[in-house]
């Protein structure tokens, strides 16, 4: 299943490297720059800026990949057919043009290369990176989650129309719709929140990693639940806003805090939150037994992933 090693010596190895980088450049340079121009002007498909976490996660990702270039180099080339086979797959799917294929194409071409150049080792060193490419590449999930966000909806809209109502407003809210003062404000599936959802549990996964708290459980499960629930409850305070601000006829806030840089602001804010559960879950201690069951864990929790 393997090839011969031709570029066994060290700078032969590292030409070869520089060679696939500059190919991937010219190949994927324009797709990136779609991806990157659609989530910071918001032009990019509705369901494709679900995946503007990606702002944060691909640069830190090629950091990462960075400072394992060392033990990268180490490895030994395996040259395996499987991943040649994805390299080809993802080429196939590159040349189609079509938006999903291409973007799915960047996936299988990053993991393909990785398997054919250096086998199953540099799937285990390159696992995290590789981990928040796949999930910041855009692609039609939302979408097909669209349809039943509607339980969603309607908590969000009762909740919100409860809060305002005991603020002294008059509400009234049937099923996705919240009336305050006469003004009605839907709220729509792509304001149920998956998008601040996706990118808590995103931005909560680099934390994790980049505080080495991965393999110190309980602590990622927890950081988990009250990720989920920071940005449930967040949206949830985020549409009752935009409620208030459309039904007291404050137009011009409702634009600035729906579709402006006040949404992002808010966001912000999210996951400075987020940032602080992380910063109270390193003050647990755990017990002597349970740091000698973490690092027996430690590789087996990495090959998983």
């Amino acid at each position: 299943m393997e090839l011969v090693n031709q570029f066994s010596p060290h700078k032969q190895g590292n030409k070869f490297n520089y060679l696939i980088l500059a190919i991937l450049a010219v190949m994927y340079a324009p797709v990136l720059w779609h991806w990157y121009d659609g989530w910071l002007n918001k032009s990019i498909g509705i369901e494709h800026e679900y995946f503007s976490h990606g702002l944060i996660g691909i640069p830190f990702a090629s950091y990462l990949v960075w400072l394992k270039r060392k033990p990268w180099q180490k490895l030994s080339y395996q040259f395996n057919y499987l991943g040649l086979f994805v390299v080809a797959l993802a080429g196939v799917f590159f040349l189609t043009g079509v938006s999903e294929f291409v973007n799915f194409s960047f996936t299988l071409m990053i993991i393909g290369l990785t398997y054919f150049l250096k086998g199953k080792q540099g799937l285990k060193l390159f696992w995290f990176p590789l981990l928040l490419i796949i999930l910041a590449v855009p692609n039609s999930i939302p979408y097909l989650i669209t349809p039943y966000t509607l339980w969603l909806q309607k908590i969000i809209a009762g909740i919100s129309g409860f809060i305002l109502f005991h603020l002294g407003f008059n509400v009234t809210v049937n099923g996705i719709y919240v009336a305050v003062n006469g003004r009605l404000v839907e709220v729509a599936p792509y304001c149920a929140g998956l998008k601040m959802l996706f990118t808590t549990l995103y931005v909560s996964l680099i934390l994790l990693y980049w505080r080495d708290l991965l393999n110190q459980r309980p602590k990622p499960f927890i950081l988990i639940i009250m990720a989920v629930i920071t940005s449930v409850m967040g949206n949830i305070i985020r549409n009752t806003i935009l409620a208030f601000f459309h039904g007291a006829g404050y137009d011009d806030l409702f634009t600035w805090f729906h579709d402006s840089w006040g949404g992002d602001v808010y966001s912000a804010l999210t996951l400075g939150v987020i940032y602080l559960w992380v910063l109270w879950l390193e003050t647990w201690q755990l017990t002597p037994r349970e740091n000698n069951h973490q690092e027996s864990e430690v590789e087996e929790f990495n090959f998983k992933f």
